[in-house]
């Protein structure tokens, strides 16, 4: 075993609630809504986000992305707090992100034990911007963004884009750890490495998959695994 890859969200990340920053950021906009307003106003921003993040592959194109994200929120909220100034700004600010509490530890004593660390995620080019802001970035040896790659987990470029950056380590020598059966597990059975799924809301098993509530038993487990696949 020589690289560990691991997906972002749902497994070293957590969103931060948002709703709720999201009615102080309007408020201190002269704007009141609901909790349950911001909220169902979020979600549909959130949907868009997510059919939508592989197009944000630069800097120009993640301020266009953003654009259109915050136009599917002014949308989706009250009629009220449509014209609010800003926005924009307003969003991001309600959208941030956490490490898990056990992630800084653990990944720290992958590092320690020589293997190469690198973030393999669903996401925009603003990835390297989520992991510098909450720390992680320091315990890490890479990351690359599906936006970046030109796919998405579970096609194998992105993978294969992972594995580069951890030093050209072949795909046998190599676990991902994912949150989501299709994109983390199936992915990494189809670029030839083994998986490690993390359901830390508990969920359905796959078979032949070693399940973790979270990260802190990995490094164990990597004592031992991958044997058979």
């Amino acid at each position: 075993m020589r690289a560990v890859l691991l997906d972002a969200l749902g497994t070293l990340l957590e969103l931060e609630p948002p709703a709720p920053r999201l009615v102080a950021e309007l408020a201190a906009r002269g704007v009141a809504v609901t909790e349950a307003e911001a909220d169902a106003a979020l979600r549909a921003e959130i949907a868009y986000y997510r059919a939508h993040h592989d197009e944000a592959s630069d800097v120009a194109r993640l301020a266009g992305l953003r654009d259109r994200c915050a136009a599917v929120l002014a949308a989706a909220l009250p009629e009220r707090a449509r014209g609010v100034p800003d926005l924009r700004a307003a969003l991001l600010a309600s959208l941030r992100f956490r490490p898990y509490p056990e992630v800084p530890d653990v990944l720290a004593t992958l590092r320690a034990a020589g293997l190469r660390l690198v973030v393999v995620s669903n996401w925009d080019v603003s990835l390297h911007e989520a992991l510098a802001t909450t720390g992680l970035v320091p315990l890490l040896d890479g990351a690359v963004s599906s936006a970046e790659a030109g796919a998405a987990k579970p096609a194998t470029p992105v993978f294969a884009r992972a594995l580069a950056l951890a030093g050209a380590v072949p795909a046998a020598l190599a676990v991902h750890v994912g949150d989501d059966a299709a994109a983390d597990v199936a992915g990494a059975r189809a670029a030839g490495i083994a998986p490690v799924l993390v359901l830390r809301d508990g969920g359905p098993e796959p078979d032949g998959v070693p399940v973790l509530p979270d990260l802190t038993g990995l490094p164990a487990l990597l004592t031992t695994y991958p044997q058979d696949r």
